[in-house]
């Protein structure tokens, strides 16, 4: 036999699931402006140990050691079996208030969560202290704190890496305009094609002995670092 839901069962559905919604949000917006609070507190302590990490791998430790925050926060208020879920959607919200585009918050989150678990499906360092951090300690610190003799993800290197290439860039363009130039200039009769091939060519063999030099100074670098 079918059963008929009344007008009055339907209201109650559909106030369940506002009141879902509404929990949902109060939750996100608390977990927010803890996560704001703690932020704030942990960069504060940082200041004075002059760090030296790549941007990139210091916007994500900071970034993956929030999630733990956010997630043993949600947990606290009573959330637990999607503490995880919601912790990522509070750090989506935080990264959008602080003027990350929707796109790109969504891309942010999705490599967050591929490098928020490491081997073993076992949460990655910055995650798990997050997560056991307490109230004015010096956790995020803590984290950083395994991570400097890596030279890989060292300030030194990544600026290494940032003018290497912006020498084969600029370089490559230079090298290739002068040749375009000159072929144009001193030897007519060639056709459109040919010059741009000379101009590629010519850009081709600064580019790649520069290339290979970087690549031998990486290695050497992680040698002696090992």
């Amino acid at each position: 036999m079918k059963e008929i839901k009344t007008d009055s069962d339907q209201s109650t559905a559909e106030a369940s699931v506002q009141e879902t919604i509404a929990s949902d949000v109060s939750t996100m917006d608390a977990c927010v402006a803890h996560a704001k609070e703690v932020r704030d507190t942990q960069l504060e302590r940082i200041k004075s140990r002059d760090y030296d990490f790549a941007p990139e791998f210091k916007g994500m430790t900071i970034q993956l050691y929030l999630l733990g925050v956010m997630w043993r926060f949600v947990e606290r208020l009573g959330n637990a079996d999607d503490a995880r879920e919601l912790a990522f959607a509070a750090l989506g919200t935080l990264l959008m208030q602080d003027g990350l585009h929707k796109k790109q918050v969504a891309k942010r989150i999705e490599f967050l969560k591929k490098m928020s678990k490491v081997e073993n499906n076992h949460d990655a360092l910055a995650v798990a202290i997050g997560y056991e951090s307490e109230s004015g300690d010096n956790s995020l610190a803590e984290a950083f704190d395994h991570y400097v003799d890596d030279a890989q993800v060292s300030g030194a290197f990544w600026r290494l890496y940032d003018r290497g290439r912006k020498i084969m860039l600029y370089g490559g363009l230079s090298i290739a305009f002068v040749v375009i130039w000159f072929v144009t200039l001193f030897m007519p009769g060639n056709s459109a094609i040919a010059i741009l091939a000379a101009g590629l060519i010519a850009a081709a063999l600064f580019v790649i002995p520069v290339f290979l030099i970087g690549i031998y100074m990486y290695r050497t670098r992680i040698k002696k670092a090992k």
